[in-house]
Parts: C-alpha cells; structure tokens; sequence
C-alpha cells in the first residue's frame, strides 16, 4: 500500500466517525453554522435542567415544587372494558340484547364491528363501595377497599382506534415510533435519586411484550440513555448484567477504564454528546451489576408482604411485579412502568372474551394492584409517588359482531376510543373523586372530556413541569409530550396550587 492510499484510507475512517452536525457545521456557506447555532438557542430548556452529557441522571430542579417524586404506572395491555370496572351504567343493563342506534354506528370506525350490532349490558353486578361511593364490579373485590385512595377519570379520550397505535399514544403522546415516553421525559427533566440503578425502569407481565415493543418506552430524539431499562422478574433482572465465566470484576473495571479513555478521546475529538452518553450507560451497566440483583430480589420481603401481593418468587406474574415496583420507588427509582398483557376481550375466544379470560385477568390483578396501594400508604410513600392505571382505550356498549353475527358463545366488546377509564392515586392527587361522566350507555363523554393531552399536562405538573416548557428541538420544533396542541391541567383532581 502506497503513501497515497494510506491518506486516502486515513481521510475515509475519519469521515467514517464524522456526525451530521460536523459535516453540516462545516458547509462552506456557513448556514448549517447558522442553522444550528439557532437550535442551540432553542434548547436553551434543556440547559436550564441543568442537564449535563456526562451526567445525564444527576437530579435537576423542576419548574416549580412538585407533589409526585417518582411514578408507577400499570398499563392494562388491551384494553380492558371500563363498563366491565369502573362505569356503571344501568340504563345499559335495560337495552341488553337491543339493536344498536344507527346513530352510534354513523361515522364511526371499529375494528370488527360489522352490519348492527347488539346493545350488550354490564356482566357483572356493580356496587358502591367506600366513603367516595365509588362504583367497581364484583370483578375486583380487593380494589374496591382501596377506593377512598384513588380518583377516576371516567372520559379519557384518544384519536386511535387500534392498539399499536394507541399505546403509542397513551405513552408518548404520538401514534408514530420515533417519540419519547413519558418515563424518559420523566427522567430527563428530573434525572434519579439513584445512580447504581435506571431513573426509567419496565416490567412485563402476561407472556408477551406489547405489540409495539420497546418503542413503548423508548427515549426517541431524546438521548438515548433515558429509554426504559426493561427488568424480569425471574431469573437474570437483566440479561447479561452478570460477568461471563472468567471475568472477575476487578478485570471488568480494567476494561471499562480503557473503554472509557477510548470514548473520551473519540469526544474530545469529534464533540458528539451520544459519545458521553456511551461512557454514562457503561458505568451504569457497572453499578447495576451490584445494585439491580438486590433491588430485583423479592424472596427478601417478609412473609405478609408475599401475602399481601399473592406474590411468588421467580416467576413471571403481576403480583411480582408490582411488589418489585414498590422496591424500586423505594430505592430511588424515578419511573416504573408496568405492561400487563391479556385484556383484548373481543369474545372471538374464550381467552379473550368477557365470560372466560377476561375474569382471569381481573383475579390477577385486583389483589396485587390494591396492595400496592396500601403497602406505598403504610410507608408513607404514596403522598409523593404518582400510581397510573389504564388502557389504551375504552369498549363499545355494543356487542362484538365479528362477521356480521350476534349469536356467539363467547362475548366481547370492540373497541371504543370515544371514552374510557382510569384511575390515579398519590402524589398530589385529591383521593376519593371521579371525574367526568359518560353517557347513559358509556359510550361519549357527556361531562368533563379528558383528551390525552390533558392528561399528560396533569401528570407532568403533579411532577412539576410546566408541559409548555418541558420541550426539546426536535425537526424544527420545539417538541413536546403533549404535542402542539394546547393542553389542559385537571386541576380539579390535584391539590397543587396554581402556577
């Protein structure tokens, strides 16, 4: 090889590791400068975060004082039927079996519902329980003792009728992939309390991951060590977190010690902040090895706590998880997001129908989910964790008519993205409420709509952003997890002053 080629070869490698930043910093005419300069400017929200590359989890000053620290959400993968929870409607009971209005029909789009459906009424029988008076199924006997700690939205609205797209929705405000969730805005407004384990942590239940995947908590165009760390609760917490055969953990302090005089002088070369944010995942990775297998290992928890929960040490279940929710916050965990698969009660078979799985998932569920409640409350950690439940959207008061056909064995409800329920519980939320009303037969929100916008205004100032304000550039915009459209805070469900 001749001197010509190696500086050939040479240019080519560093034009290899060269960013687009670089190439457009350098444009003859100076306007990518000029361009990016402006986008500097524009992101003058994350500097006054304080948010650093070279350490992207150091806690950071919110917007104003927060009541919710850290946040558990438990997403109820699905769908399940609030007129099968949460949203009594006995008007419904007396159309059972009726045909459906045209005018429900008109307009509308569903995923199988075809020709006229029948009306179809509650399957189970409803009752108040608590001081609230809140309404909840015989479905979740435990849940209904825990009431007075929660409130519910009963009009939460989404623009997406199928599940993809509207988990997206719900947790990255956007039906498309490529958006932050809300645990990585979460962790990158406020970074962690913890530096030996993830600010933004998942955990699955039901046997499968969500049909979207990892995108559900994925950092988008924020950098990239805000994603979700996805744990399991049985076996390894997290795969490859423990050394291979012959590597002690004095060598793999030596080799992350070169890698990370390597990674250094590639920045200091070439200022690409992801190089920092490398470093930063490799020392966390180093410090999960010690800190996630105690954090995960729940065999620890005394014997009333596995009682309270209905847990069982490694296995995969609902119950673990939310008892590993519980250690996680309590350890200085900013967000752990729960994914629960198994609520698609269409009736096309007996594990998806509201007669057959659909009661097996509320067994699994009600016990665990009112015990994390009440174990949060006992040690004094609900006042400032956030506790979501949810879907991704509501059912239809119609029955599911797949092909056109009423007579089914089994029975189920389509999709419903004009109205359904959640409940939200601790930091800074007033207990003991229900927001907004629907219609007789739960179909529309008759007061108080929520759309999703609103909802993720709430949880950001219960969190103590301002959601105008929590926003990055991004594609010319200043992005934000509510979107462009101006949002609503539901102040009537926090007991935070206005700002």
């Amino acid at each position: 090889m001749n001197l010509e080629s190696l500086i050939q070869e040479s240019r080519r490698r560093i034009l290899e590791q060269d960013t687009r930043r670089q190439f457009i910093t350098r444009c003859a005419t100076g306007l990518g400068a000029m361009f990016l300069a402006g986008q500097s400017a524009s992101s003058a929200s994350a500097s006054s975060l304080g948010r650093s590359s070279s350490n992207p989890f150091g806690q950071s000053a919110t917007h104003f004082p927060n009541k919710a620290k850290r946040v558990i959400y438990l997403h109820m993968i699905g769908a399940p039927s609030q007129l099968e929870l949460f949203d009594y409607k006995p008007d419904l009971k007396r159309l059972d079996g009726q045909p459906c209005p045209q005018s429900f029909l008109e307009g509308k789009n569903f995923a199988f519902i075809q020709g006229t459906p029948n009306m179809l009424g509650p399957q189970f029988p409803f009752k108040q329980h608590g001081a609230s008076g809140a309404w909840v199924s015989d479905r979740l006997p435990y849940f209904s003792k825990v009431v007075d700690d929660v409130s519910f939205i009963k009009t939460l609205q989404t623009d997406q009728f199928n599940h993809g797209p509207a988990q997206l929705m719900i947790h990255s405000g956007q039906p498309r992939i490529g958006y932050p969730s809300i645990g990585s805005w979460a962790t990158w407004g406020m970074g962690t309390e913890n530096a030996d384990l993830p600010g933004f942590v998942v955990l699955l239940s039901g046997g499968r991951i969500p049909r979207v995947g990892k995108a559900l908590w994925g950092s988008g165009f924020l950098p990239s060590v805000y994603q979700g760390v996805q744990c399991r609760s049985h076996g390894d917490p997290v795969l490859n977190v423990s050394n291979p055969k012959g590597m002690t953990r004095d060598l793999r302090r030596q080799a992350l010690d070169t890698i990370r005089n390597l990674n250094q002088q590639t920045h200091d070369e070439f200022g690409d902040p992801e190089t920092l944010t490398r470093i930063a995942q490799y020392e966390m990775a180093f410090r999960m090895q010690m800190a996630v297998p105690e954090a995960m290992d729940i065999e620890k928890e005394p014997d009333n706590i596995h009682e309270l929960y209905g847990t069982e040490p490694d296995k995969e279940s609902f119950a673990n998880n939310c008892l590993l929710a519980r250690r996680l916050v309590e350890r200085g965990v900013r967000y752990v997001q729960l994914f629960d698969w198994g609520w698609d009660s269409h009736g096309a078979a007996s594990s998806e129908a509201l007669n057959g799985g659909f009661q097996d998932k509320c067994r699994e569920v009600d016990k665990p989910m009112a015990a994390l409640i009440t174990d949060l409350k006992r040690r004094g950690l609900l006042e400032d964790t956030l506790v979501v439940w949810s879907g991704e959207f509501g059912r239809t008061p119609m029955r599911e008519n797949r092909g056109g056909s009423n007579e089914r064995k089994y029975v189920g409800r389509d999709h419903n993205p004009g109205a359904f329920s959640a409940w939200i519980a601790g930091g800074g939320i007033k207990p003991g409420i229900s927001y907004g009303e629907t219609d007789e037969v739960g179909y529309s929100p008759a007061i108080n709509p929520v759309p999703l916008e609103n909802f993720h205004a709430t949880m950001l100032h219960l969190l103590g952003f301002d959601y105008k304000k929590l926003n990055f550039p991004f594609q010319g915009l200043d992005q934000r997890l509510t979107g462009v459209k101006d949002a609503k805070v539901i102040r009537e469900l926090t007991d935070m002053e206005k700002k």
